[in-house]
């Protein structure tokens, strides 16, 4: 807002003679005076002495400019940083509000009423509408208990420590069971965790008829289930929540109880069947070992933490921006997640061992300890905060044996990783050194990749995969064998067999992945008048592969040779998949071969993989694994036998050119040699949605010209098969026999083109036909189209002469066309052609997304070479993601490209072949910023463009751009939820099905006139003939059909030709059967009669004044004559109209 300074003000500059009693106002600025809503507010500015003003900077001001200088970019990351912090503090009015309801809860804590004492399987105290957190199984145990009043009730965790941020504001309170409600060998048989949730029912039963307490509801911590806890919110705000846990005394319990390696859950008490183990054969349990003593430290944890956060002024900044950083990769919530404890633990360890120093600031912390996880294994080598344990502390290799993340706590006895699992840790640490990588990168925004992207899985997963009905992993820890690590888990069958599901999957996919990584499981919350959620109630498991484009897409899995010690190793992973191969280099060994012809099967060899795996040594049926990683892919595939995404049919393209090419270098007899051939179509760069097909003709379909012997379609057969021209750039070399003369040149490429037909018709047979503009080749079913051009051509359009005889040289459209055809496109051509070498999923990528922005109807506005722009931006930089592995990533990405980019303030710069250094991307901005008015809406700099994004000039304008950002919005948010919701029953084509109801005319098409019918989203069931033969090999020579024929397209033109001011045109170019129009709103004001100005207007007379407005009427039924044949019907939305 700008600052207005009312005339009363006194001037800004102040008299030396002022400053004595002015220095008073200086100590704090005066804020601005709010007003009534509609008043505009004034800002006063602050009044500076002028020894102020010219005071020399502090101490602490010299080093905060020094920081900003040698740690950011740029300042403006810092104060990203600043801003960042103070929107996720809590605000004093906040904490205000926390700290009276934490009293009020804490005084109806302290009277709760005493109860007799039972034993602990009988429930019959509680009333029968408060339930028991806890799944009862088995359903007896031994032990007494009594409600009574808690010993004491504590604030624990992030909020009396500081590092407590929004969103999702958790208060904990730590209420004490008295010890006389416990035993010391209540450890043994889930004794103790029951006491607890029967301790925190009592809490329950007597808050609910507290009418200080809002709603109240039941949950794990982090998804443990022996950990319940209750959640209360105050009654008039829900912005936070008190999570209260019930606590044993401090040092109640040995701790040398909860060693990794014993015993505290019997098998005999388990299983209910008679054993005859001793106790020292019994299983370690350590996950339920740490799940109990986890409930002893808190409060040390909590002193621990406060000693080092003192020591440390931006400890709490740090620790949120940590918590920011894991957030937004979905990591620190759910089963095994590293949470905001963990990340404070983190830090306080980086502190204590002198990896950090107590005066960094927060951006330094959070750059250390990113650093820390990048580079350090916990799943390897575990670290400790234990100065000196006690001798019956476990050891670091003890705890390594038994878990497979270790981080141990300052006690020396607990691990605080015990639930997560290796994966979650390594998604962790790819995490930490993507964005490590990208932090450095001045030509990367490192704040919004780094702070404010999120990565959800299906965007950041090449694939992904779900395991729909959980309780089918029971039948798994059968086969698996796993009841000690069931007793260990108490029963949650879904974590018990995750470590090894997650090892299987691991060996299986080896070399193909560079990452496997799973969902956690989230926290389960039910009512505290209902029964504890069964295991197979939680959300589906999903799991996303990272893959090895290069491997992934591997038929052959070549194991070891028939004689070796690990041949039997690699039968017993594959079983029966598993064969004895003889292979060209005269190897004999095992060997998988996977089913895969085409390229868009081959891709899911991964689900192959995973399927077999699973029902093979997991007894997890194929019906049970929900594969996310292809499901978009359909709306580009074509070819019912082996159903191919394009890369095969764009393959035969690129080769069929390069012969092309070859023999065009070849020819002998052309007055001027051939100094470049270039490909300038998108075909050439695998991006084409449809790649053209060799075509071979029927004949009886076409009916022959008389002169020019060519193929001319039947008048009531339908429209026939579209022929692409596939345009071929060929540079003859300079030389002074050319004429200067625009004219003239023209001549010259004529005669050009005729020398080309004749000679290629002479040696190759190719049947040729020469035009003025270009050279129509029939090779193989295709059309090549040959563009003679001239280098100097473009300089020649420039060039005029004056009236004096000057010679004038000023731009114009016409040389810009000729440019962008003969120069700018063939070189993107090649440049795309490169990339899709180095990512094998470029091209698909760019089909995918092309066909949503025909479906969506916006291929008119976002051309072909942006789109092609667009998705190459995703690949050259791909931070915070690594580049898109499979195209429906790709696509997602793209669709989150587009609707969150800030394209009014930004250009998007795609540098193409690592061409831009940093100063580049400087001057690029700054130009941008200093003629933004004047620049298209839509800013895409290349290092061949940096100041006019040439491929965006004409279009999207501001409207088209704004629909195409909300529509992009919307399919991505409809695109995901239906990717990772199986309960979906809709198909994932309902986002290239675009919304009519915008549009104020829709002309239905013949759809037997509609060549690419069978292209179209919704295909009809049955095609028309389009005057094509199938099988049998393709011919270069013959009768040449009519190329480039597609009436849509046409009728298309005309209409825009003829009312392109009253109205603007949208279709989908992909077998689409409705042109959708919508008027121009500028067009429908009346306007003075001129004689000029008639077309498709009706005169209106009111008193001496002659008007003229748009006929709608007369122009709806041209539309209708104009498309006689082709149009079916016009369908005018009268009641949309506003004028």
């Amino acid at each position: 807002m700008k600052k207005k300074q009312t005339d009363a003000e006194e001037p800004l500059e102040m008299t030396p003679s002022d400053s004595a009693h002015e220095e008073e106002d200086t100590e704090a600025p005066v804020k601005a005076k709010r007003s009534k809503p509609d008043d505009k507010v004034v800002y006063h500015p602050v009044k500076l002495s002028r020894n102020d003003l010219y005071r020399p900077p502090t101490a602490e001001e010299l080093n905060q400019l020094k920081e900003a200088e040698s740690l950011f970019h740029c300042s403006l990351l810092k104060m990203q940083m600043e801003e960042l912090l103070k929107e996720v503090a809590l605000s004093e009015h906040r904490k205000r509000q926390i700290d009276s309801f934490v009293q009020t809860v804490t005084k109806l804590l302290q009277a709760v009423p005493d109860s007799p004492e039972v034993e602990v399987s009988d429930l019959s105290w509680l009333s029968g509408a408060v339930k028991i957190p806890f799944l009862l199984v088995p359903k007896t145990t031994k032990g007494k208990f009594h409600m009574t009043p808690p010993a004491s009730v504590d604030l624990i965790g992030s909020y009396p420590l500081g590092t407590c941020t929004k969103p999702g504001i958790m208060v904990d309170l730590a209420v004490t069971i008295p010890a006389d409600v416990l035993h010391p060998k209540d450890v043994l048989n889930q004794r103790y965790p029951r006491k607890r949730a029967l301790y925190l029912a009592g809490l329950a039963q007597y808050l609910l008829s507290s009418s200080e307490i809002g709603t109240m509801r039941y949950s794990c911590l982090h998804g443990n289930r022996l950990r319940p806890v209750l959640l209360l919110t105050p009654p008039d705000c829900s912005s936070f929540t008190v999570r209260v846990h019930a606590c044993p005394p401090p040092g109640f319990f040995k701790p040398n109880r909860f060693h990794p390696q014993r015993n505290n859950i019997r098998t005999e008490w388990y299983t209910g069947l008679q054993t005859a183990q001793s106790e020292s054969n019994e299983p370690p349990t350590p996950h339920y070992n740490s799940s109990v003593l986890g409930d002893l430290l808190p409060r040390a944890h909590l002193q621990f933490l406060s000693a080092v956060s003192s020591q440390c002024s931006a400890f709490s900044e740090g620790v949120a921006l940590l918590k920011v950083w894991l957030r937004q990769r979905e990591l620190n919530q759910g089963t095994g997640c590293f949470n905001g404890f963990l990340a404070s633990m983190l830090l306080a360890y980086l502190l204590t061992t002198r990896r950090i120093s107590n005066t960094m600031t927060a951006y330094q912390l959070l750059r250390n300890s990113l650093n820390f996880l990048a580079s350090t294994d916990l799943t390897v080598n575990g670290i400790s905060l234990a100065k000196n344990p006690d001798s019956t502390a476990p050891s670091l290799a003890e705890f390594d044996s038994a878990f497979q993340v270790v981080f141990v706590d300052p006690s020396g006895h607990l691990n605080m990783c015990a639930d997560m699992t290796a994966c979650t840790y390594k998604q962790l640490q790819h995490e930490a050194s993507v964005s490590m990588q990208f932090w450095d990168n001045p030509t990367v925004d490192g704040f919004h990749s780094l702070l404010m992207t999120p990565k959800p899985m299906i965007r950041t997963s090449d694939h992904v995969f779900q395991l729909c009905e959980l309780a089918k992993l029971q039948s798994s820890c059968k086969k698996l064998n796993l009841l000690n690590e069931l007793m260990d888990h108490s029963g949650d069958y879904v974590h018990a067999s995750l470590p090894f599901l997650l090892s299987l999957l691991q060996q299986g996919l080896g070399q193909r992945i560079h990452l496997l990584t799973h969902s956690l499981s989230p926290d389960p919350e039910w009512s505290v008048e209902s029964e504890a959620p069964k295991h197979k109630a939680q959300p589906p498991l999903s799991f996303g592969l990272l893959l090895k484009p290069e491997l992934a897409a591997s038929v052959l899995e070549r194991g070891p040779p028939a004689d070796s010690p690990k041949a039997a190793e690699f039968r017993q992973l594959w079983g029966p998949r598993s064969e004895l191969r003889r292979f060209q280099d005269g190897g004999i060994t095992e060997a998988v071969l996977w089913d895969g012809e085409s390229m868009c099967q081959k891709r899911l060899v991964p689900k192959q993989i995973i399927s077999h795996l699973l029902q093979l040594h997991a007894e997890i049926p194929e019906s049970c694994v929900r594969y996310v990683g292809a499901m978009v892919d359909g709306v580009i595939k074509t070819g019912s036998e082996v159903p191919s995404t394009g890369e095969e049919e764009s393959l035969k393209v690129v080769q069929s050119y390069d012969d092309l090419s070859r023999k065009l270098w070849r020819l002998e007899g052309l007055p001027l040699s051939i100094t470049a051939v270039q490909g300038a179509h998108p075909a050439l760069r695998y991006t084409q949605v449809f790649p053209p097909q060799p075509l071979k003709l029927d004949y009886s379909f076409f009916e022959r010209e008389k002169i020019s012997r060519s193929l001319v379609p039947k008048e009531d057969k339908p429209c026939p098969a579209y022929i692409t021209p596939i345009t071929v750039i060929c540079h003859m070399e300079g030389s002074g026999k050319w004429p200067h003369d625009r004219l003239a040149i023209r001549h010259i490429r004529a005669a050009f083109h005729n020398s080309l037909g004749e000679l290629l018709k002479s040696h190759h047979n190719y049947t040729c036909r020469p035009c003025p503009t270009h050279l129509d080749v029939w090779k193989d079913g295709l059309a090549f189209r040959i563009q003679v051009a001239y280098h100097r051509e473009p300089q020649v359009l420039r060039e005029s002469v004056n009236a004096e005889g000057l010679l004038v040289v000023r731009d114009n459209e016409e040389a810009q066309a000729l440019e962008m055809a003969t120069i700018h496109k063939p070189l993107l051509t090649s440049t795309l052609h490169g990339l899709q070498q180095e990512h094998p999923c470029f091209g698909a990528v760019c089909r995918l997304v092309k066909r949503w922005l025909g479906a969506q109807l916006f291929s008119e506005d976002i051309t072909e070479d942006t789109a092609d722009l667009l998705v190459a931006s995703l690949f050259l930089q791909p931070a915070p993601f690594t580049p898109p592995g499979s195209p429906q990533v790709g696509f997602l990405r793209f669709l989150h490209l587009l609707s969150s980019f800030d394209w009014r303030n930004n250009p998007l710069v795609v540098n193409l072949n690592n061409q831009l250094a940093a100063t580049d991307y400087t001057e690029i901005k700054n130009d941008f910023m200093a003629s933004r008015e004047s620049l298209p809406v839509m800013f895409i700099a290349t290092p061949k463009d940096k100041k006019t994004s040439m491929w965006t000039k004409r279009g999207p304008s501001v409207q088209m751009l704004q629909r195409v950002v909300m529509v992009a919005a919307e399919s991505l948010k409809v695109l995901e939820h239906q990717l990772m919701d199986g309960s979906q029953i809709q198909d994932v084509r309902v986002v290239m099905r675009p919304p009519l109801d915008a549009y104020d005319v829709l002309i239905h098409l013949n759809p037997k006139q509609v060549p690419l019918l069978g292209h179209a989203v919704d295909p009809p069931a049955v095609n028309f003939s389009r005057g094509v033969l199938t099988g049998g090999a393709t011919q270069s020579g013959g009768a040449l059909p009519v190329i480039d024929y597609n009436p849509v397209s046409l009728y298309l033109a005309e209409l825009r030709e003829g009312f392109g001011d009253l109205a603007l045109f949208f279709c989908d170019p992909y077998g689409g059967t409705v042109i959708a129009v919508v008027w121009k709103p500028k067009a429908f004001i009346s306007m003075p009669f001129k004689t000029s100005q008639m077309s498709a207007r009706s005169v209106e007379v009111t008193g001496e004044e002659v008007k003229t407005l748009p006929n709608v009427e007369a122009i709806l039924e041209d539309f209708q004559i104009m498309g006689k044949g082709l149009v079916k019907s016009v369908d005018a939305r009268t009641e949309k109209w506003s004028f």
